[in-house]
């Protein structure tokens, strides 16, 4: 759904999603611009980052789009922040979606290779990114930061590898960010939705029916609620699935 909801609880305000060109990144984003928002679309992915822009202004909404790969030249990302502010003057929401599997298998059979960017889009990327907005997201009324994260983060599942290490030290830190910000007026949270049809769902349980299972946009809703400037939440694991 990317109609302007009624209450247009975020009009004016300006949002940056990661992993933004399918999944739950894609709907979270069009959510957001139909709340009022604009988003600034960052993903590797120039193609599906064009589909998720088009769908935003066929509805009403504004979108900008960042094409970038969050392991090849990190150094980008270190600019986001201050090219935001020249362009909105604000950064109001921060919605760290981007994620990738890597290798399923024994911690002994790791491959170096993949574990490097299993790491580098889950943890390092986001380090850099919470570095370059966390000047304006302390700046807004109302900053709010939220980071995707799974179960298996901090329940130790046999085979998750680096997906699962990558995801304890993101929670890890989200938290500590958490910790250092809660005299301001950010909150920062981190959201498991739980089992969701997406690609990356799909190659870890390649024989599993989607069908079964919730689709991106019936999570993108209470990702909407942990970003409102009424949401109070903060330093909070929450679970779409209870």
């Amino acid at each position: 759904m990317t109609t302007p909801s009624p209450d247009a609880r975020l009009a004016g305000r300006v949002a940056l999603v990661t992993g933004a060109s399918r999944g739950i990144g894609a709907a979270v984003a069009k959510r957001l611009a139909g709340a009022g928002a604009h988003v600034v679309l960052l993903a590797r992915t120039v193609g599906g980052l064009e589909e998720v822009d088009d769908a935003i202004r066929r509805a009403g909404g504004s979108a900008t789009l960042v094409p970038q790969d969050l392991t090849a030249d990190q150094g980008k990302l270190d600019m986001l922040g201050p090219m935001i502010y020249e362009r909105f003057g604000r950064l109001d929401i921060f919605v760290a979606n981007a994620g990738q599997l890597g290798t399923i298998g024994p911690m002994a059979h790791a491959v170096p290779k993949d574990w490097d960017r299993v790491l580098g889009v889950t943890v390092t990327a986001n380090m850099r990114l919470i570095r370059t907005v966390d000047p304006l997201m302390r700046a807004s009324d109302a900053g709010r930061a939220l980071f995707v994260t799974d179960s298996v983060g901090r329940i130790p599942t046999a085979y998750w590898s680096g997906y699962a290490a990558a995801k304890a030290a993101l929670e890890m830190m989200a938290l500590t960010w958490a910790q250092e910000t809660v005299k301001t007026p950010l909150r920062v949270n981190l959201v498991d939705p739980g089992p969701v049809a997406t690609e990356l769902r799909a190659k870890a349980f390649p024989g599993e029916d989607p069908k079964t299972l919730r689709q991106p946009d019936d999570v993108a809703g209470a990702f909407i609620d942990l970003v409102a400037p009424d949401c109070t939440r903060h330093g909070e694991r929450v679970s779409l699935l209870s």
